[in-house]
């Protein structure tokens, strides 16, 4: 039996017919937009900053500004280095002692590489001992005459590890607010509460302790004994008196220290005339006036203890090359033995400010010391800058944000025992010059920007 569709039967149907083809289309939109979605997900370049260095890569090709970073030295890079076969004078080292390449020190390495080889091969729970590693140790604690110290295969592990091991969710790290990258990252590691003060404000800190101290089981006061970006330094003796006043430990970070301050280069308790067992924590790295790779923590011999046994950074890392060990154990002896090296790196900071102040060089909190600062403030003609200075012959690289404030972008001078008095006015001199034709250029650039 058949029966005729209705009119009403056949409009009721094709509407039935456009719902389930939205529906449709919706769901294909939909699925589309997850399947977008997911592909964006593994694409490296929606990582968060890629934009950011793709816009700075397109803005130097339109003006012809090359990236300052990276640069191929060809050999050795100490008070002068050559790259893309021109020789120039190098302000981009941290050899302050000019011991890299030594030969005392190249010996000792081709030493240690007969001996032992290249690689320790293992971690030191699991490969062992070498006696270089600890006789390294053993010369690192008397320098700083506590009872230890620990060598680790990277400055940067080191805080991140010893900070984020020896605090926990029930304590408080503090630090200054220029303090190096490794520092506040191990405080994100430890789950500590983390605090900074202002640079160098010693009072704000007091404040802040007294203020939450009484909250936390351990408090950990974390300085640099000469900070890297500025050349300047803390008051040791009155942050000794503070963190012992609201019983907490205070760490010092000797990466620029080290080879720098003090009369002998022994560092901010040698330069404040302090007993070094009044720190808590001494940290270091072998990469600057060592001339190696590395870092260590030198104090106590509980603390040492400890972080032998407990430490990720130590325990599940490979121990440090033995030749890298054994360079910088020689490095050591050799600023010990020729303080004569630690004078005339410190007449040249002296030097390097005088000039730049002469001629009129912003140099923010440059105290005179192996690192100096010519603040530019933007960070667009500080890197054209570097790229002129580096076309008459001068190696310096710029520091922008976000590595430092806004505004605050500057040129980062390093300097070595073995800059002449010539060439560092040459320097300076350039500098001038070349600064006040870029302000010039940029100001006209200004619209394109």
């Amino acid at each position: 039996m058949t029966s005729k569709t209705s009119p009403l039967a056949n409009a009721a149907r094709q509407r039935l017919l456009q719902r389930v083809e939205a529906m449709q289309d919706a769901a294909s939109i939909g699925m589309s937009d997850r399947v977008t979605a997911e592909l964006k997900s593994i694409d490296f370049s929606t990582l968060s900053g890629y934009d950011e260095l793709r816009f700075y890569r397109s803005l130097g090709q339109k003006f012809g500004v090359e990236s300052p970073y990276f640069r191929m030295h060809e050999g050795l890079a100490g008070s002068h280095t050559q790259i893309a076969g021109k020789a120039l004078l190098n302000f981009s080292s941290y050899d302050y002692l000019g011991l890299n390449g030594h030969p005392e020190i190249v010996a000792a390495a081709k030493a240690a590489i007969d001996r032992y080889g290249v690689s320790a091969s293992a971690s030191r729970h699991v490969a062992g001992e070498r006696p270089v590693h600890r006789a390294l140790e053993q010369a690192l604690a008397d320098h700083y005459g506590v009872a230890d110290s620990l060598i680790f295969v990277s400055g940067y592990a080191t805080n991140l590890g010893v900070i984020g091991h020896i605090l926990g969710p029930k304590d408080l790290v503090i630090y200054d607010s220029l303090a190096h990258n490794s520092v506040v990252m191990g405080g994100v590691l430890s789950g500590a509460a983390r605090r900074s003060f202002p640079h160098n404000d010693l009072d704000s800190l007091d404040r802040m302790l007294a203020s939450i101290r009484g909250h936390f089981e351990r408090t950990l006061i974390v300085v640099e004994g000469l900070y890297s970006m500025d050349g300047d330094y803390p008051d040791l003796p009155r942050l000794i008196e503070i963190k012992s006043r609201h019983s907490a430990w205070l760490m010092v970070d000797e990466a620029h220290a080290l080879g720098v301050l003090g009369k002998r280069g022994y560092g901010s308790a040698e330069y404040f005339g302090i007993d070094p067992q009044q720190v808590d924590i001494w940290m270091g790295t072998l990469s600057k006036t060592l001339a190696g790779c590395g870092g260590y923590i030198a104090g106590c011999h509980e603390l040492v203890e400890y972080l032998r046994l407990t430490v990720g950074v130590f325990v599940y890392s490979v121990a440090m090359p033995p030749v890298i060990a054994a360079s910088a154990l020689k490095a050591l002896e050799i600023m010990h033995r020729e303080p004569q090296r630690v004078t005339k790196l410190q007449q040249n900071g002296a030097t390097f400010r005088s000039l730049a102040l002469n001629r009129g060089l912003d140099i923010g909190n440059g105290a005179g010391t192996a690192i100096c600062p010519i603040i530019i403030a933007d960070s667009a003609p500080a890197v054209v800058l570097s790229q002129r200075l580096l076309e008459r012959g001068i190696n310096v690289q710029p520091v922008t944000h976000p590595a430092v404030p806004a505004k605050a972008s500057r040129l980062r001078f390093f300097l070595t025992a073995m800059h002449a008095d010539a060439e560092m006015a040459a320097a300076i001199e350039a500098t001038a010059e070349e600064l006040g034709q870029v302000r010039d250029r940029m100001r006209a650039l200004g619209p394109l920007l």
